[in-house]
């Protein structure tokens, strides 16, 4: 993340926010499974480069070059012949492993592999952890490509799509809101739907246990203090559910709003766990582009225990 508020700050977040949902079509999911010793997985089919599936994906995207935009190489090179892709939010050690394990060498992450948003800040220059992690991608020949700012461009946006889906919510989002109505929950009950739908062990949450939720805001991500408090003051959502916020601001403007008579309550997914289903969602929509390469989602999972 590059500031405080948010790392979404070079795109039209609201226009991502706004963007409808209900034309996104769907195809099953495809697990990769670990290819043959010797196999590419291709049935000697000509393999495309790193470069062809980039290309691929803004041009059926149909997006359009975003100056500045962090979505680069990280790691390996664009003429790297691909024998198979993983999605995942953080490409971790153990998920570049994985990844190798099952014969992938290209990793499209939404998030940083080198620790800040834009992956070649100065102070991180001879990092030992940073440098002792390019020795295992340049071991595995492995290259690492940044879907973010794009995935947030596609129409649906792909992790807003991803999350709504899976947590069963699709015939209930209204296009050009960035809310949705439910049938009742009581907050508890909102929560328990949200742990077992996306495979979430614990959530933070300010409210009432008891106290019904049914308009839902619903930023996964860090979309940053702004966002999120002028998302409650325009739409008065009953709940609003986030990725992870700035404690001093986010989580201070909801307890004081109540504490002032106001119904918001807050539930905080964690910032992994509330975009990672938008990257499994990729995988469907990358399947389709390219029938012939083996694509699967490798979770980089919830990096904090709870004692």
């Amino acid at each position: 993340m590059s500031t405080p508020t948010s790392h979404y700050e070079t795109l039209n977040r609201r226009e991502f926010i706004v963007s409808t949902l209900a034309s996104a079509g769907g195809l099953a999911l495809m697990a990769m499974q670990p290819p043959r010793a010797g196999s590419t997985g291709l049935q000697g089919k000509e393999q495309v480069t790193v470069q062809q599936v980039i290309d691929r994906i803004l041009k059926d995207g149909g997006l359009t070059p975003i100056e500045g935009t962090v979505d680069t190489i990280k790691a390996g090179s664009p003429d790297a012949k691909v024998s198979g892709i993983v999605t995942t939010m953080f490409p971790t050690i153990t998920v570049i492993e994985e990844a190798a394990k099952r014969g992938a060498n290209f990793i499209i992450a939404h998030e940083p592999t080198f620790y800040n948003h834009s992956d070649d800040a100065p102070w991180m220059a001879s990092n030992g952890v940073a440098d002792r992690k390019k020795e295992l991608l340049q071991k595995h020949q492995m290259t690492i490509w940044r879907f973010h700012d794009y995935c947030h461009a596609l129409k649906p946006d792909a992790i807003t799509y991803g999350v709504v889906k899976k947590a069963g919510w699709l015939p209930y989002f209204k296009s050009g809101q960035p809310t949705l109505t439910i049938p009742p929950l009581s907050l508890a009950q909102l929560a328990e739907h949200l742990k077992s739908t996306l495979g979430i062990t614990h959530l933070r949450v300010i409210g009432e246990p008891g106290q019904m939720c049914t308009l839902i805001a619903l930023l996964p991500g860090a979309w940053g203090g702004q966002m999120q408090i002028t998302t409650v003051e325009a739409q008065k959502p009953d709940v609003l559910v986030v990725g992870e916020v700035s404690e001093w601001e986010t989580a201070e403007y909801i307890r004081d709003g109540r504490l002032l008579g106001g119904k918001t309550a807050l539930i905080i997914l964690g910032h992994t766990l509330s975009e990672e289903p938008g990257m499994e969602y990729v995988v469907e929509w990358l399947q389709g582009k390219f029938p012939e390469i083996p694509i699967a989602h490798i979770p980089s999972g919830d990096p904090f225990t709870w004692l």
